[in-house]
Order: C-alpha cells, then sequence, then structure tokens
C-alpha cells in the first residue's frame, strides 16, 4: 500500500510539473504574442504623434517662407521702416497663433518684431547662418528670452537681385502644441540629437539627457544647466526581440514597457514611446491560467477514470476469485448432487421393483384366497359339461337331436363362461408395464365382480354392483385398477368375517372426476389417518395375510394415474373407499 501511495505521488507531482511547463509554454506564446500587438498598436500611435507634431510645424515653416515673399515687409529691411512690418507681423502672429514673429537684417539684427521692440541679435545662430545661406534654417531651443521652449524657422529673403538681404523668423511654442497631448496612453516623448527630451507628454521625462556627461557642442546655452536632468532610471530587458524596459520612473510611468523608437527627420528628432506590457503579461496569465485550468480538469478527470478502472479491476479479481470459489464449490456440490441422484435413482428402481413384486405377490396372494371358489366355480360348470355331454349322448341314442343340440348349446355356454373367467384370472396375475391410457372402469369392476364372486359367496357376502349402462372411460391401466380393486374387495370381505349383514356395494359417479366407490358394512376403520402406511393392517399379528401393505401399494397405483384414493367410515356404519380418476380425453371434452 505505501508502495502504491508513493507511486501515486510521484505520478501527482511529475504531472503537476508537466502542467507547469506546458502553462509556462503557454504563457510565452500568449505574452509574446500580445507583446506584438502592442508594438504595432504603440508604433502606431507613436507614428501618428508624430505626424500630428510634423504636420503642425508644417504651418509656422510655410508661415516663415510666405511672410519671406511678403511686399510689406521688405522696406523694413532696405529702408529701415518697420512700422508697417510691426503691425504685419502682431496681425499674423495672433491669426497662427505663433509665440513671435520677428524680421532680421544681414547682420542678424531685429528690425521688425510682432511681441515687441526687437532686442535681440541672432547673428552667429545656426538657424540665422542657414537662412543667409538661402535656406531654411529650422531650430529647437528653450528660450530663456519667452521662458518655454521653441522652435524656430528661419526663412531667408531675397533681393531683386538675388542676394539674401535679410531672414523672417518664426517662433513656435512648443508647449501649446505639447498640451493637445499630454497626459495620453502611451508615453510618447521626442529626443534631439544630442539625446535630450524635449517634447513628451509626461512632464517627469522633459529635458532629461540620454547621454549624461556629454558635451552640448556649442548649443548648450539653448540648454541652460538648471534645466537639464539625469534620463529616468531603466533597465534593459530584451525578450524575443523586443526592447522591454524595467523603468523606475515614478506613478506615471509604467515599471514594464516596451521601448519603441521613431526617427522623424522632417524635424530632426527621434520619436519614442513606453508601451506598457501590463494588458499583455495579463493576458498572457489569464491564457495560462485557463491552460493550467483545463490540464489540470483532465488531469483530474484522467485519474478519476483510471481510480475507477483500478477499482473495477480489482472488483473484478475479487468477483473473479470468489466466482472461482463459488464454481468450485457448486462443482463438488454437483459432483456430490450427482452421486446422491445415481443413489435416488438406484434407491427408485430398487424401490420399483420391488413394489412390482409386491404388488405381483398381492396378487398371487389373492389369487391362492380365492383358489378354492375358484375351483368350485371351474368345478361346477365342469360337472354341468360332463352331465349335458352325457345327456346329449343318451338323447342322440335315442333319435332326440333337438334335445341333444339344446345341451350342446349348454355345454358351449358353461365353456364361455370357464373361459372368461380364466381370461380374468390372467389378465390379473400377469405384469402390467403398458403406460397410462384410457380404460373402461365398468368393465374392469365386471372383471372384479367376476373374479371375486366366488369368495364372496364362499364368505356368504353379497356382491352389490349398480352397474352404469354404458361404459366410462378413465385414464389408468387395466390391470393395476383391477389390483387395487381387488385388494379393496377383499379387504371388505375380510372386515365383515364377524359381521351378521354382509354386502359391498360397488358404485361409479361422474362429474368433474369419475369416483368409483366401494363400501362394506363391516366394523369401519379405527384409523382412518393410517390406513394408507406402510405395513398398518387391523388384523391379528398371528394372520399370515396381514402384513399391510395391501393399501399402501394401491395409494402408490393410483397417484401413478395422477389419481386420489380415500378412505373413511361411512355415516350409517361400515367403511367406503373412493377412487378419483381423470376421465378420458373424450369424455372430458364431452
Amino acid at each position: 500500500m505505501t508502495k502504491l501511495l508513493g507511486r501515486r505521488s510521484i505520478l501527482a507531482f511529475a504531472f503537476v510539473l508537466l502542467v507547469c511547463l506546458f502553462a509556462g509554454g503557454v504563457w510565452r506564446v500568449a505574452y509574446i504574442s500580445a507583446l506584438d500587438q502592442l508594438a504595432r498598436r504603440g508604433q502606431a500611435d507613436l507614428a501618428l504623434a508624430a505626424d500630428g507634431l510634423t504636420s503642425q510645424l508644417e504651418r509656422y515653416r510655410e508661415l516663415a517662407v510666405l511672410l519671406a515673399d511678403h511686399p510689406d515687409l521688405r522696406p523694413a529691411v532696405e529702408a529701415g521702416q518697420p512700422v508697417n512690418a510691426e503691425a504685419l507681423l502682431l496681425d499674423v502672429a495672433d491669426k497662427t497663433g505663433s509665440l513671435d514673429i520677428a524680421v532680421l537684417d544681414a547682420t542678424g539684427r531685429e528690425v521688425a518684431r510682432a511681441a515687441g521692440a526687437p532686442d535681440v541679435a541672432h547673428e552667429g545662430r545656426p538657424y540665422y547662418e542657414r537662412a543667409m545661406d538661402g535656406a531654411l534654417g529650422v531650430y529647437h531651443l528653450y528660450s530663456e528670452r519667452y521662458q518655454r521652449r521653441a522652435f524656430v524657422f528661419a526663412a531667408p529673403m531675397f533681393s531683386e537681385g538675388g542676394p539674401v538681404i535679410g531672414s523672417v523668423l518664426v517662433t513656435a511654442d512648443m508647449e501649446a502644441v505639447e498640451a493637445a497631448w499630454r497626459g495620453d496612453r502611451p508615453a510618447l516623448f521626442f529626443t534631439d540629437e544630442l539625446g535630450v527630451v524635449f517634447l513628451t507628454n509626461r512632464t517627469e521625462l522633459l529635458f532629461g539627457s540620454r547621454t549624461p556627461g556629454a558635451p552640448l557642442q556649442g548649443v548648450s546655452a539653448e540648454y541652460p544647466a538648471n534645466r537639464l536632468a539625469p534620463f529616468i532610471q531603466f533597465a534593459p530587458r530584451p525578450f524575443a526581440g523586443r526592447d522591454v524596459w524595467q523603468v523606475d520612473g515614478g506613478r506615471y510611468l509604467p515599471e514594464t514597457a516596451v521601448h519603441l523608437e521613431l526617427p522623424v527627420p522632417v524635424i530632426g528628432m527621434v520619436g519614442e514611446a513606453l508601451i506598457d506590457v501590463t494588458p499583455a503579461r495579463q493576458l498572457a496569465n489569464l491564457q495560462a491560467a485557463v491552460a493550467a485550468a483545463l490540464c489540470l480538469m483532465f488531469g483530474v478527470m484522467l485519474f478519476w477514470v483510471a481510480e475507477r478502472r483500478r477499482t473495477l479491476a480489482l472488483a473484478n479479481q475479487r468477483l473473479e476469485a470468489r466466482v472461482a470459489d463459488r464454481t468450485s464449490d457448486l462443482e463438488r456440490l454437483n459432483a456430490d448432487l450427482r452421486r446422491e441422484v445415481e443413489t435416488r435413482a438406484e434407491a427408485e428402481a430398487q424401490l420399483t421393483r420391488a413394489q412390482a413384486e409386491l404388488v405381483q405377490a398381492g396378487k398371487l396372494s389373492a389369487l391362492g384366497q380365492m383358489s378354492a371358489g375358484i375351483s368350485h366355480e371351474l368345478n361346477q360348470p365342469l360337472m354341468a359339461i360332463r352331465s349335458f355331454a352325457e345327456n346329449g349322448q343318451a338323447f342322440l341314442a335315442r333319435g332326440k337331436p333337438e334335445k341333444a343340440d339344446e345341451n350342446l348349446g349348454r355345454v358351449s355356454e358353461l365353456a364361455r363362461r370357464m373361459g372368461r373367467i380364466i381370461q380374468n384370472l390372467r389378465a390379473f396375475a400377469r405384469q402390467e408395464n403398458a403406460p397410462v391410457m384410457d380404460v373402461d372402469i365398468v368393465a374392469v369392476i365386471d372383471a372384479v365382480v367376476e373374479i371375486s364372486g366366488p369368495r364372496a359367496r364362499q364368505s356368504e357376502v353379497s356382491l352389490d354392483w349398480q352397474r352404469p349402462g354404458a361404459p366410462v372411460m378413465v385414464r389408468g391401466g387395466d390391470v393395476r385398477l383391477q389390483q387395487v380393486l381387488m385388494n379393496l374387495v377383499g379387504n371388505a370381505i375380510d372386515a365383515m368375517e364377524q359381521s351378521a349383514h354382509k354386502r359391498v356395494e360397488l358404485g361409479v359417479e361422474m362429474s368433474d372426476r369419475v369416483r368409483v366407490t366401494v363400501r362394506d358394512t363391516g366394523p369401519g376403520i379405527a384409523e382412518p389417518e393410517k390406513i394408507f402406511d406402510p405395513f398398518y393392517s387391523t388384523k391379528a399379528v398371528s394372520d399370515a395375510e396381514g402384513m399391510g401393505l395391501g393399501l399402501s401399494i394401491s395409494y402408490g397405483l393410483v397417484q401413478s394415474f395422477g389419481g386420489a384414493i380415500q378412505g373413511r367410515n361411512h355415516p350409517d356404519g361400515g367403511a367406503v373407499f373412493t377412487i378419483a380418476l381423470d376421465p378420458a380425453v373424450a369424455e372430458a371434452a364431452a
């Protein structure tokens, strides 16, 4: 048992480990897929923000180009008359939302300005130098003059002869541009060539330098030292080809983010974005949890099925063992039963033989009892035949053939009577092995009365046979029914030995069954319930004929026909025996 539990614990641990590995694989695949989706969405947001920024700055660049060709601004440079130019610049600045618009001469000095009196010289500045070279100057800086970040566009002004005589300077307020998308998601910022964050929608990133300690290459004045700050703390954690940062930048920046970059050469900056990976991680966690739950559920079902199969297998083994034990027991019992059946069959065969011998002995005993009467019955016809034969000879000698013929007829009648008596005796004496068949019970009783007649007359007993006028067919055996009725009639004659009035009445009644009754006028039955028991007899012990087997044998013979026999005392005295037999098929149908 302990070994089985240990094996099952190892299997369970291995299964849980496999589920964890599978869930980890699902988490990684789901996380990579979600990161790709976040990166694509973030790249689109970054491109949209860069396009929005460049489109807004394009307005100020086009404004500088258009103003450079305006006829009202040329006198301010050529003739030093800025009155009309200042009014125009102020009106345009108000309408376009520019931070400031100024007109510069060839020396870089402001000759007209929208936001006040000209007081700054721009000589040596990159945007001015580029404009004086005949190109569009673009520059970004933190302006101490305006105390804010600005984007400057300088467009050259050409004389009628062709040389550059000055430039128009349009200054855009970057904070106004930035305000439209400040606080939006994701975290966006634009860095210049020095790695300084110049534009962002998160103020904590502003002026953060990606290259701390690097020289500002001549433009450090545009980034005052008190404005520059170290960039946020982050640790790159590349994952599946993605630049993932672990960020420590405050509550408004994601702790773990995908870092994206997009060059914006139009304004000379690089757009960057930090995409929070929390949704991707949550989605991956959810999918991994679902996969683990499904695997565990499948494992539990598999374990349950395995346990059920194991339980069924154990139950089957126990059942097979019990069946084997029971089969062995049944085989032993079957062998015992076969031996017992063989023993009983042998005993029944012996009993049948003994019963047949007893029946035959009973018949011979009855014949012995009737021998004197039968001898008398046969002797009388023989003496009469002799007398009639002698008389017939005498009548023939006297020439009286008619008298001789009458005597010969009487001889023939007596011979037939003797043949019928001998035939009944022979039928009664033989052993019957025929199956149950239709028997005329009236003919059977006739034979019994004829055979028992001599003994009855010798014992001075009258046989009262109430014979029906037609045959009555029953199911039975001719000889065996004679044996039963002979036994009943013989017992009745014996029972009336001391009676003053001796009569045996025989009758047949027909209802649902055929009932044969044998009644005597003797003393009756002392114990009616015992009369069919073997060896029970009311005769004297010294009587050689009182073995007590006749009624028991008769009882068995009647039951072999499917009938029943009953003995009782008649209310008017004496005993009456009733034999109930099944009628023949034709009789029953009628």
